[in-house]
C-alpha cells in the first residue's frame, strides 16, 4: 500500500485574498497544447520519478498508449519501457524501488471498468505490487464529480489542467479531419480534440501536491505524507518553459460536504478577472453555461468602452445528457448577452478541421495579455459550486510577472494559428491589419482544413427552454440538484441583466 504517517495530511484551506487559495512560485513553466505532446511530457516526467507519482483525475484508463515505448510489434530485444499506461506503470515500478504511485480517480467512473476489457486485466496485474494503489473519490453530495486533472512527481513538479490520462483525449495540434491513429482501445475512431494543461516545477508544484494529498485524504484514504523533493528533477529533457521564475496562483471549487465548508474560489475568480478586462477577453472552455460567467460578461459589456470578448466552445457538448442540458442554456446565455452587447464585442466561435467540427475540452482564459489562466473549470454552473476543481493562473499584476505578457501574447497567437490554420508569425500582421481578433476571424474566408465558424445557437424550444432556466442536472449548490427551483432562483433570475435582456428579446420576438 501507499506509504502513509500518522498525521491527518490536512492543508490550510484558506484563501489568500478573495478568488485564490494560494500564491507560489514556479521555476519552470510550460504550456502544453493538445494531448499528443501531453502524454510525451507526462512519460518523460515519470520516468524520471524516483519516490511517488500522484495521479489526481476525473477519468483514468490503463488501455491507452503513451506517445514512446514499446509496441507489441517490436523484437523482444529491441523492446525498452512499455508505451501501454497500463503496462508502464508496473514497469516503473519494478525499475524504481522507492517509487509508489497513486492514482485516484472519480468513484462514479469505476463503473465503467466491467466494459473496458483489458483494463480489468491490467488491474489484476496491479495487484501483486504493494506500490501502486488505484482509490476512488465519493467524498461528494450526490449529482457532483471528482473533476481535478493534476499529476504531480516527487512533489517538484506538477500538471494541472484539462486532461485526462483516459481515452479520447490524443490529438495532435493539426487535429486532422480523419487521423488513423486517433483510435479508441477498441479500434473505433473519434474526431478532431482540442484540450490544454500547464506543467510547472518548484514551490507551486509543491501547492499543488498538497491540494492532492488533501484530497487523498478527504476521500477516506490513508493520508499521504509529504516525500521532498527529488535531487534529480523531472522536467523533460529538452522541454523549454514558456515562463521562468514566476508566481502562480492556484483557485478551487469544493461543495460543502460533511464537515468540509465548501469553497468557490473559481467563480469569484472569474467575476474578478472579467471584470478587469479593458481590452480583450479570449477563452476556450468546454461548455458555456454559467450564470455567474454569463453576469460577469453582460456587467463589463454593458459599461462603457467594453472589451472584444471571444470564446471558443465545441460545437455541441459531448453525449446526450450533456448536450441536453448545456446546449439550451447556453442558447439562453448567448441570446441575452446579445442583446446587452450594443457594441457587438461578444463573438463565440466553434473549431473545424475541414467539415468536421473539433471538439473543444480546453479550460483557458486570457484578459489582455495579463492574466493566462488554465485549469479543470469549465463554463458551467458545476464547475462554480458543485464538482472539485482546480485552476491556475499567472498575473502580471503580481511582481514577479510583470515581464510575461509577451509570453502569454505569443501564446494566444499560437491558438489563433492553430484554430485559424495560419502559421504563427502571421497571427501578429493579420490582426493588425484587421483590427480585432473578431474581424480578423471574418476575413479568413478560405473553408480549407482548420478554420473558425461563428456560433449560432439554435433557439431551444419550449421545454428546453425551461429546463435551461430552472438549471436542472446543472444547478449552482449541490442542494438544488434535485429540486425545481421557481424561475427567480434559476438561470435567468429575476432582476439580473439576462432576465432583463430575455425580456427585451420576447418583446421584440412575441414568437420566442
Amino acid at each position: 500500500m501507499a506509504h502513509n504517517e500518522q498525521s491527518d495530511g490536512g492543508c490550510d484551506d484558506t484563501s489568500v485574498e478573495p478568488g485564490v487559495w494560494r500564491y507560489a512560485r514556479a521555476w519552470r513553466l510550460r504550456v502544453i497544447i493538445d494531448a499528443q505532446d501531453y502524454f510525451d511530457l507526462i512519460q518523460q516526467a515519470m520516468l524520471k520519478a524516483r519516490h511517488r507519482i500522484l495521479l489526481i483525475g476525473w477519468d483514468f484508463d490503463t488501455r491507452i498508449h503513451l506517445t514512446r515505448g514499446r509496441r507489441w510489434w517490436q523484437k523482444p530485444w529491441k523492446r525498452a519501457y512499455p508505451a501501454r499506461l497500463g503496462s508502464f506503470i508496473p514497469w516503473l515500478v519494478r525499475h524504481r524501488r522507492q517509487l509508489e504511485v497513486c492514482i485516484l480517480k472519480w468513484g462514479i467512473g469505476a463503473l465503467e471498468f466491467a466494459v473496458r476489457g483489458t483494463m480489468m486485466l491490467d488491474l489484476l496485474r496491479w495487484l501483486p505490487h504493494r506500490r501502486i494503489a488505484l482509490e476512488f473519490d465519493n467524498a461528494h453530495p450526490i449529482g457532483c464529480s471528482h473533476h481535478q486533472k493534476i499529476a504531480i512527481i516527487d512533489d517538484q513538479l506538477a500538471v494541472c489542467g484539462g486532461i485526462d490520462m483516459t481515452d479520447r483525449r490524443w490529438d495532435t495540434r493539426e487535429h486532422r479531419e480523419i487521423d488513423p491513429r486517433r483510435k479508441r482501445p477498441g479500434g473505433s475512431a473519434y474526431g478532431p480534440w482540442h484540450d490544454m494543461t500547464m506543467m510547472l516545477e518548484g514551490p507551486g508544484a509543491a501547492a499543488l501536491d498538497e491540494l492532492a494529498r488533501d484530497r487523498w485524504r478527504r476521500a477516506g484514504h490513508a493520508p499521504l505524507s509529504a516525500v521532498g523533493p527529488s535531487e534529480q528533477s523531472a522536467w523533460p529533457e529538452g522541454l523549454e518553459p514558456h515562463f521562468v521564475n514566476v508566481e502562480v496562483g492556484i483557485a478551487r471549487t469544493r461543495a460543502e460536504y460533511k464537515d468540509d465548508p465548501g469553497v468557490r474560489e473559481i467563480e469569484e475568480l472569474f467575476r474578478l478577472q472579467i471584470a478587469r478586462a479593458k481590452r480583450f477577453i479570449y477563452a476556450e472552455s468546454q461548455y458555456f453555461a454559467s450564470r455567474a460567467v454569463a453576469e460577469a460578461i453582460c456587467e463589463r459589456l454593458a459599461a462603457p468602452e467594453p472589451p472584444e470578448i471571444i470564446i471558443i466552445n465545441p460545437e455541441t457538448a459531448d453525449g446526450w445528457v450533456e448536450s441536453t442540458v448545456m446546449d439550451p442554456a447556453r442558447a439562453r446565455l448567448v441570446q441575452a448577452i446579445r442583446e446587452t452587447d450594443k457594441e457587438g464585442r461578444f463573438h463565440i466561435f466553434t473549431p473545424y478541421s475541414g467539415e468536421t467540427p473539433i471538439y473543444v475540452h480546453a479550460k483557458l482564459l486570457i484578459v489582455d495579455d495579463e492574466i493566462l489562466r488554465i485549469g479543470s473549470a469549465n463554463f458551467n454552473n458545476r464547475s462554480m459550486g458543485l464538482d472539485s476543481e482546480c485552476d491556475v493562473f499567472i498575473d502580471c499584476a503580481r511582481p514577479a510577472n510583470r515581464d510575461c505578457g509577451e509570453t502569454i501574447r505569443a501564446l494566444r497567437y499560437s491558438l489563433l494559428a492553430e484554430h485559424c490554420g495560419l502559421s504563427e508569425e502571421e497571427v501578429g500582421a493579420q490582426l493588425e491589419s484587421a483590427g480585432s481578433m473578431a474581424a480578423m476571424i471574418a476575413g479568413l474566408t478560405s473553408r480549407d482544413g482548420r478554420h473558425l465558424r461563428a456560433f449560432e445557437p439554435a433557439e431551444p424550444g419550449e421545454v428546453e427552454a425551461e429546463l435551461a432556466d430552472r438549471q436542472v442536472l446543472d444547478p449552482e449548490e449541490p442542494a438544488e440538484m434535485f429540486r425545481i427551483r421557481p424561475p427567480k432562483r434559476g438561470l435567468l433570475r429575476s432582476r439580473s441583466l439576462l432576465a432583463r435582456a430575455v425580456k427585451r428579446v420576447k418583446r421584440k420576438h412575441p414568437a420566442q
